[in-house]
């Protein structure tokens, strides 16, 4: 019988509630109860085993993830393609090199990834008065994983360039760098005077990401900068923070960096997606120079 504080379902209820959806998936009749949970992750989890070795079918897929990775390592930057979109959205660009010119030196000469081609520092030079000072410089470049930039770069950038231009900010055009490292930012936006400069490239592969792109920010780039004075977005892909909204993210903190004239350690989230805190009290970190990420 239904009390006042519990009415009978049927009376009245002429919208009932459907019931919420199983959050893990069927698990077939055989099958490890695990396995329902690998709907919702990319880990690599409820691999099983077969006595004390791995199942021939979880082997074969950790091969075949770890064969993408290194093909993702290898993948040749197509710099037309992306210049080619860039253009269709209306982004102007400009080439620009490293003092890497191969993917094997690239992978064992960092420091030449770091450091601007003399060719392009004399193009530079020879453009800046042209340019004039502008708030920010944005590099694309490969990194490690070019299908990071071909799938993800170009929606990203004509995003951020579109939420920072109604903002007033004005842009160089979009450097498209090979073989470039995070530093390399701090050459291309100390030449320039830029205030503030951003590098996307592709974060090195994982076994279950292939593509997945990272941007780094600097406040008033320069050769003295260091790893601690970078903000990075991560994991922009698909799968992870699709890149509508990591251009959104970018742009709140290249506007909080330059409202507050700070970038780095000292530039940090409280309270929520859009509210940036000033610095607190604590250690100068300028001149610790972390492990560079790429």
């Amino acid at each position: 019988m239904a009390t006042p504080d519990q009415p009978d379902a049927g009376a009245g209820a002429e919208n009932p509630v459907p019931p919420a959806a199983p959050l893990l998936a069927t698990v077939p009749p055989g099958r490890d109860s695990w396995q329902g949970l690998r709907a919702l992750t990319d880990a690599r989890i409820a691999l099983g085993r077969a006595g004390g070795s791995l199942r021939t079918e979880s082997l074969l897929e950790f091969r075949l993830a770890h064969a993408g990775a290194r093909d993702a390592v290898h993948t040749p930057f197509d710099l037309a393609g992306l210049e080619a979109s860039l253009h269709a959205a209306g982004l102007e660009t400009e080439r620009l090199a490293s003092r890497v010119t191969d993917k094997q030196t690239y992978l064992l000469r960092p420091d030449l990834g770091r450091k601007l081609a003399p060719a392009s520092i004399d193009r530079l030079e020879a453009a800046r008065g042209l340019w004039g000072q502008r708030d920010l410089a944005i590099l694309i470049s490969d990194g490690l994983a070019a299908d990071a930039a071909h799938h993800h770069a170009a929606e990203t950038v004509t995003e951020l360039a579109r939420i920072l231009r109604e903002a007033g900010w004005t842009l160089y055009p979009l450097f498209l760098v090979p073989y470039a490292r995070v530093k390399l930012q701090d050459a291309v936006g100390g030449l320039l005077g830029a205030r503030h400069s951003v590098i996307l490239l592709g974060e090195r592969p994982g076994l279950s990401a292939h593509d997945s792109l990272g941007a780094y920010l600097t406040f008033q780039p320069g050769e003295t900068r260091t790893d601690a004075d970078r903000n990075c977005v991560s994991n922009i892909r698909a799968g992870g923070l699709p890149p509508s909204a990591a251009a959104q993210k970018l742009a709140e903190l290249l506007i909080a960096s330059r409202r507050l004239g700070l970038s780095g350690t000292a530039l940090r989230e409280e309270g929520g997606p859009t509210k940036i805190a000033p610095p607190s009290p604590g250690p100068d970190l300028r001149g610790v120079s972390g492990a560079d990420r790429q």
